[in-house]
């Protein structure tokens, strides 16, 4: 007897592997499940993770989201952002929904979209991962070309550059040239833990306002 996916409970902070979906069944699960969820999937070469984060990932994720868009409205760089949006490719037999994704360079290509294939469209040129409750999957965002990854764990923020087809880490970003990225944001998240969100956006705001 074939299970419905609806009887398949994945709870907060866990995560379950399936073998030997085509992209077939890959398509029809993320049409059942739908975009407005809570459940995060990685799909590579027929293996699919399906992972529920906990609440604490959430919020770490908007607070990276709007770090982003605080720093490029103020550098006046046009983008769009596509938050957990699915990026896939058919022929790779590759797809990930990273925490938040951001087009810069590309933002041009995607105006108007509201869904991405990697088929024809162009990576984001920023995908973000809030890893505390789940691994990065390198391999996907490298097999997609994702040009710039970064991965926030409880140690903090970690670039990583793709050179070649892999990921190489580095201590700047290529979209915030001459910006001190990692200790700017692991500073005003850890704010946000100690004084809260409000008060650490609006110092985050000061800051950017003084310095660039």
């Amino acid at each position: 007897m074939l299970l419905e996916l609806q009887q398949i409970i994945v709870k907060p902070g866990q995560q379950m592997l399936l073998k030997d979906i085509s992209w077939q069944q890959l398509e029809n699960i993320l049409e059942e499940i739908g975009e407005k969820r809570a459940a995060r999937i990685s799909y590579s070469d027929g293996w699919l993770e399906i992972m529920v984060p906990l609440p604490e990932h959430e919020k770490d994720k908007e607070i990276f989201g709007e770090l982003v868009r605080i720093l490029l409205d103020k550098l006046e760089i046009d983008f769009e952002p596509f938050g957990s949006t699915t990026l896939k490719n058919e022929r790779m037999r590759q797809a990930v929904e990273p925490d938040t994704s951001f087009y810069i360079q590309n933002q041009a290509a995607v105006i108007g979209k509201n869904r991405i294939d990697l088929n024809i469209d162009p990576p984001p040129d920023l995908a973000i991962e809030i890893d505390i409750t789940s691994r990065t999957r390198f391999e996907n965002y490298e097999i997609l070309g994702v040009p710039e990854l970064w991965r926030y764990q409880q140690q903090g923020l970690e670039i990583f550059l793709l050179q070649e087809r892999k990921y190489v880490k580095s201590q700047s970003s290529p979209n915030f040239p001459n910006i001190p990225i990692v200790e700017l944001v692991n500073e005003y998240v850890q704010q946000c833990l100690k004084i809260g969100r409000s008060q650490a956006i609006r110092n985050f705001r000061n800051w950017v306002k003084d310095n660039l």
